[in-house]
Order: C-alpha cells, then structure tokens, then sequence
C-alpha cells in the first residue's frame, strides 16, 4: 500500500508547537506519556481477551521495552498491547492532526483553568506529541490485535506526516524517536544514557502494573546481557495490608519524604464505587524546620492507574494538614494535558474532603487510645491543625475536638475545649482564655488573678495562631470564648458575691481621679475604670470587646496590612495601696506635676506587666530613678 501524506492544518501545527514548547515544563516527561500509553495498550488488550478468547492475540508475556541505539540516536518505547488499525490511527492521532477546529485549541489553552482538557488524558494523540520535545522525528509501527496488517506513522513535527500500511508489523505498538542532537552541557537529559532512562523509569513508572524492560549495555566482546526490568511493579497501596510489613511502609514514606526518621502513623484509605481511589498517607514524626515558611512544598504524590502525575498535589489536603505526605492513586481523573496542573472538579473535592476527614479521625484514635502518640502529634503539629479553626468551617468542630491546650487546672493535663465546658462552674456562662507569647507569660500576667483567686479555669494559649481562631470559632456547645483581657468582667456575679453596693461605693469615691487620669492619658487609652480582675497588681491594661489585641495589631502590620492603632482601656485596682495613696493625692490636691508623673508610671508598669513596651522607655527609666534615688 502506498504512503500517503497528510498534511498539518493552521490549528494543529499551532497545536504542536504548544505541546511542544509549552505544556510541559519538563522535557522527562515525554517517556512518562509514553510508558502510560503502553501501559494502557496492556490494560486494554488483557480486558479484550477476557471479553472474546476466541480473539487472536498473545498474552502470555505482556510487557513494555525500552531500546536504545546511542549510534544512531534512537529511543524506542515498545508494548505488546491492543495495538491500532490504520483507521484507528488516522483517528486516534489524527483526531488532533486533522481537527482543524479552533475550539479545540482554544479549550487545550484553557485547560489550566479547569474546563478545557477534560478527559484528554490518555487519549493517545496528546501525550504522544510530547515525544518531539526531544526527538527531531517520531516513528510509530503499530498493529492491532488479531489482524494481519499494521501502520506506520511518521512526522518531523512540522507541516505534514505520513501513514503507510506495512506487513512487518508485531502485535502492540513501538514509538521510536530520533533523538536531537546531543547537548554536551546538559548530559543529565541524554535519552541515549541507559542510567538516565533508569531514573525516569524509577521517578515516574515504578509502579506501572506491567514490567518495564531493557536491554543493558554489554561489555565490549561480551554476550548479549538478559534483559532487565526497571520498574519495581509494588503499589504497597494497592496490596492489602497482610500482604505489606510496616518495614516496606517506612520505606516507602522515606523514599518519598526524603524523611530519615519512621513516620508517627501510616494511614490507608481505599474508596470504592463510580470514582475509586487508593490512599497510602504518612504522618510524620517531627515537624520540618520549614512548615511555616512560604518555600515549603506541601502536597502528596497523585498516580492516576500507577503512573505518577506531581509530586506536590496540594489540591488533595487543605493547608492546616501540609505535614501529611503520602501517595494518592485515582483511576480516573480530570487533568490538563501535560498531567501537572489538576482541574478544580468535583472528583478532586470529593478526595480532599474523604482524605482530611480520614486524617482527623485518626488524630481523634491517637487521643482514645494512645496519648503519648497524640501527644507528639500535636507538640509537633498542633499549631498548624489549628489553623483549619479559621479556614476550614465545614471541619470546625473536628478540628476542635482533636485540639488541646494547656490551662490552669490543677493537675496540669492539656484538655479539650469539650472538657472544659464538663468542668465550669455552676453559673459560669463563658470559656476563659488568656493568649501570650509563652505559658510563663500568661500565667503571670495581672489579668488572671481574680481568676486564680476564684478558683475559675483558664485555657493558656500560646501560639500566634490562637489569636485569631477563637475570634473564627466564637462559642462551643452554647458557651462563649471570651479572653480574660478584653472586655469587662462581672466575676463577682459568677461565683456568687453581691459586691455591687461596694463597687457603687468605690466608683463613686474614685471618680474624681479616673476622670482626670483619663483626661491626662486620652493620647493613649480611651477610658481608666475600676477592676475587678486585679486583686495583687495595681493596674493593667485590657481591650474592648470588640477591639484587636496588641498581638494581632502586630501581627497584620507584620504581614503589610496597615491597622489603626487602638488605644486601649486602664484598669485599676482599688485596693492596692498604690492606686490608694494616687486617689488620696489627688484628692488633698497634691502637686499635679508629680501626681501626672505617678500616674504615667502606672500606665507604663501596666504595659510592661503584660509583655508590651512603655510609648517612651527613657522618659521611664528616667522617672523610675529618680523615685528609686527618693527612697534611699
């Protein structure tokens, strides 16, 4: 039969010239496309034989080779599978050859953004095209399955190809490319390096169902080497859990975490139905020294049928849970043509949200079953999983129930949110906490005495986190999350007292000096009130309700978001013999100057009190001398 010539349209040299220059960010992957396309060819000619044994075909050693000629260039992937007709061919490849339509160029360019390529991975005449990336010429022989006759097809990549039926032909399909011309700077991609096609095979197709072979370079006057397989063909996700040791596990999570230590926990989920799905997920021991850096790369390794696709797939676990690593292996997936860039579907988020919920619930077995495991898990990684507290609402109250923290109970355990609510005090309405830069701080800050005097609970939170996911998560089992800094507090009312005649008694003996600190500070504070938080410091300094704490000021501006800057409310303890002798001054009219600079000492031992720093630290050491100097 003789050889016709096709010859490229507008569109489709436009096509080529995308695929080839565009899509694919690394040349590698031309062999990766190819070895999946075998592999395919496999898959269909074994399901072909079971549906018709009657169908001539061989399938006693269904396998896919790599050939390599380093004299004349050549790279040869071949397969014993379903092979093609002449038809199916012109068809198949020529389905992008001779489409001639704009839309589907327009679609591929659009792939990126979720529409465009769906379902073009796997067909044959995408990937395929991949091979002129490092070939000047593409040649593939190809005969179907129980016929007599196969095609060849061949392509310079440029404006026409050509199709010719041979009788020659074996039984699958083989692509040969005639390589580029060798760059001698870049020998780590020279296709013709048996070493190099190893470490393709091994990075993207170990896991091919099928053997991947070659032939190894013989020694010079030696006999032909035996060939040898170059993928390994275990898909420990894909064995049941009997049949894989936790040794095999560890190895796996090593190779693919670059992680020398064993992973605190292995997970596997297996999902079955009209979208299936294998997952092998590691948690591990330690926290990267990175995790809250942007530079870390997050994500698990995503095999579409054992062919590895990235090895970043952020898109299968949130955020909050980027210290997971592990393997997802789908049967069917929406991807781009280049397999590196997944669409935004349904399937996706339907393994994120099975996947996370997985994770989350193995956290909640560590914290029944084994709490030293739990307690690694969440010194090492706490701090991130709380940050699902603030972006992931539909995970919330899981979220919250793995959580622990520590607070002012007695035997100083770590405890729930949920267990806290189990101890409250009859006629306490809200969850207390106190947030700092560490434990120590918060412990000793003026803020909980009368909380410590009461005997009332409070949660201690210590990473920069907490400061805005309890604004996020608001109340728990119909009690408030309410800080012990922010805010005025009737504590006498919860545990019980009736102090209000006293309290009336003391606002109206110290208003006078509220009234005029309040006027000599209104630079820095909006109010100067009484306390009933303080029974031992003489005064500290609190938010409103509904104001950002300096923390988070702090942490915005940090970030590049400018914030007005809040003044704040100082509290002052009516019983400290300091703020007695102040309102005793004040009130025998005392000179103001120095009744001023007493008063400017108060704020600023207030703001030092809580980890902040006076507006104006000479003036203040300054003052704070000349008192210490008056005493000697």
């Amino acid at each position: 039969m003789p050889t016709e010539t096709f010859e490229f349209q507008v569109e489709a040299r436009q096509l080529l010239q995308l695929m080839i220059h565009s899509v694919y960010s690394n040349k590698d992957v031309f062999l990766r496309e190819l070895i999946s396309n075998a592999s395919d060819a496999l898959d269909k000619l074994r399901l072909e034989k079971l549906r018709d044994d009657a169908l001539d075909a061989d399938v006693s050693d269904l396998h896919i080779a790599i050939d390599i000629d380093k004299e004349a260039r050549t790279l040869t992937v071949r397969d014993n599978g379903i092979g093609m007709s002449y038809e199916e061919v012109g068809r198949l490849i020529g389905t992008i050859a001779n489409s001639g339509t704009a839309t589907f160029l327009q679609e591929l360019r659009e792939a990126k953004d979720g529409a465009g390529a769906e379902g073009l991975i796997g067909q044959f005449g995408v990937g395929f095209y991949s091979g002129f990336m490092a070939a000047d010429e593409v040649t593939l022989t190809t005969r179907r399955a129980g016929e007599d006759r196969g095609t060849r097809w061949t392509s310079r990549g440029e404006a026409t190809y050509t199709l010719q039926s041979v009788e020659d032909a074996p039984q699958g399909t083989s692509v040969t490319l005639h390589l580029k011309p060798a760059d001698p700077e870049n020998q780590l991609h020279d296709y013709t390096s048996p070493w190099t096609v190893k470490e393709i095979v091994k990075r993207y197709s170990d896991f091919i169902t099928w053997p991947i072979r070659t032939v190894p370079e013989a020694a010079e006057g030696a006999e032909a080497p035996e060939p040898e397989t170059l993928n390994s063909m275990k898909a420990l996700w894909a064995r049941s859990r009997e049949e894989v040791s936790d040794d095999e596990y560890h190895e796996l999570y090593k190779h693919i975490s670059h992680d020398w230590r064993e992973p605190l926990e292995t997970i596997r989920l297996q999902a079955e139905g009209t979208f299936e799905y294998q997952a092998l997920l590691f948690v591990p021991a330690q926290a990267p020294h990175d995790l809250f850096t942007r530079e870390y790369r997050r994500g698990v390794q995503l095999y579409v049928k054992r062919v590895f696709i990235m090895d970043d797939c952020e898109e299968l676990l949130p955020p909050y849970l980027r210290f997971v690593k592990g393997v997802v292996d789908a049967q069917d997936l929406s991807l781009n043509v280049s397999r590196e860039i997944l669409q935004q579907d349904r399937h996706i988020r339907m393994m994120q949200r099975r996947l996370t919920k997985k994770v989350l619930s193995t956290v909640k077995d560590f914290m029944a079953k084994d709490a030293e495991r739990y307690a690694t898990f969440w010194r090492e990684f706490g701090a991130v999983v709380k940050e699902g507290l603030i972006t992931d609402s539909d995970n919330r109250e899981a979220i919250l129930a793995v959580a622990s923290f520590a607070s002012t109970r007695a035997d100083d355990e770590p405890t729930t949110v949920a267990q806290y609510v189990e101890r409250m005090k009859d006629g306490q309405d809200d969850i207390y906490y106190i947030t700092g830069d560490s434990r120590q701080a918060v412990e000793n800050s003026p803020h909980m005495e009368a909380f410590r005097d009461r005997g009332i609970e409070v949660l201690l939170l210590t990473d920069p986190v907490d400061e805005v996911w309890v604004d996020a998560v608001g109340e728990h089992a119909g009690k408030r999350l309410r800080s012990v800094t922010k805010g005025e507090l009737d504590l006498d009312a919860e545990d019980g007292e009736q102090a209000g005649e006293e309290r009336e008694k003391q606002a109206e003996e110290y208003a006078g000096l509220l009234g005029w600190m309040g006027e000599r500070l209104e630079e820095d504070i909006k109010e100067v009130r009484l306390s009933t938080r303080l029974t031992v410091s003489a005064a500290c300094v609190v938010s409103d309700a509904q104001d950002l704490t300096p923390a988070l000021e702090h942490m915005y501006r940090a970030m590049g978001q400018e914030v007005p800057r809040t003044r704040r409310i100082l509290e002052l303890n009516a019983d400290h013999p300091l703020v007695k002798g102040l309102n005793q001054a004040y009130r025998e009219r005392e000179d103001r100057d120095a009744l001023g600079e007493s008063a400017d000492l108060l704020h600023a031992l207030a703001v030092l009190a809580e980890g902040g720093q006076p507006k104006d630290p000479a003036r203040f050491v300054k003052l704070v001398a000349e008192r210490l100097e008056r005493t000697l």
